[in-house]
């Protein structure tokens, strides 16, 4: 969507505090012994209390308030009773809506003891992600995000998934642009044009760059059981430049592990 009144700003503020918010809290909660579906409990909690929805529940019907995915699960886990162990990689994803307006956002954690190479995907991720918001600006092209990405991917010896992209968000959870591509696709790029909502993320990969659905119809796997490292934001452009709404109280993501 684009943004074209103050009044839609502020409610595009409110439910990105509301995603952030569940974020932090599901992150701060992640500890060896807690099952994902306990971490999902606390989002059902917090979007109660903040008379928000999940999205993925209500527009997909997915059984979950939120995707939990665990070490060779790419995106799309299903909450269930796996208790969390010592060295599991965990990508927590939460979108919602509130007042017909929506948000998205999502983090990695590694469990410690997690060995280099983890980290460094990690990391790298990380900073991925906001070297593409970087490029979030009036006049650009959506494929100019996606080099951003796979730059830095490459720079360390990864490399991205190529079938799971960022997005267009705010009156649905995906909105125009369809695809904001994690390397440079241009065919199909969109222009990115003053109050573009975009939820902006990266999929940084050890070696896989595809994902394929297991039979549940929800699960994302890659062929060889990668481990990927996700990040999101949802960003409003603006021509002094992006407007980060998912920051949460956090500067940045929180990592209770650091």
């Amino acid at each position: 969507m684009i943004v074209r009144t103050q009044e839609d700003l502020e409610a595009l503020k409110e439910i990105g505090r509301i995603c952030a918010l569940v974020r932090d809290e599901m992150a701060k909660a992640v500890r060896p012994g807690i099952t994902t579906l306990e971490l999902d409990l606390i989002a059902k909690r917090l979007f109660e209390e903040n008379e928000a929805e999940s999205a993925p529940m209500g527009e997909y019907d997915f059984p979950g308030y939120t995707c939990i995915s665990v070490n060779d699960v790419v995106a799309h886990g299903i909450p269930s009773d796996y208790a969390l162990k010592e060295g599991d990689k965990v990508n927590i994803d939460v979108s919602a809506s509130k007042n017909g307006f929506f948000a998205d956002t999502g983090l990695t954690l590694n469990i410690p003891p997690a060995g280099e190479k983890n980290k460094l995907l990690l990391e790298t991720a990380k900073k991925a992600l906001y070297k593409s918001i970087e490029k979030a600006m009036p006049g650009t092209m959506t494929n100019n995000l996606g080099r951003a990405v796979y730059n830095e991917a490459q720079s360390h010896g990864f490399t991205v998934i190529k079938n799971l992209t960022g997005h267009g968000v705010g009156k649905t959870l995906h909105d125009h642009p369809e695809n904001i591509f994690n390397y440079n696709e241009r065919r199909g790029a969109s222009l990115v044009k003053e109050g573009h909502v975009l939820a902006i993320e990266t999929f940084i990969s050890e070696k896989d760059d595809y994902v394929e659905e297991y039979p549940d119809g929800w699960t994302l796997k890659t062929p060889h059981k990668n481990y990927i490292y996700q990040f999101e934001h949802t960003v409003v452009v603006t021509k002094d430049g992006p407007m980060i709404l998912t920051h949460g109280v956090e500067s940045d993501f929180y990592d209770p592990f650091v």
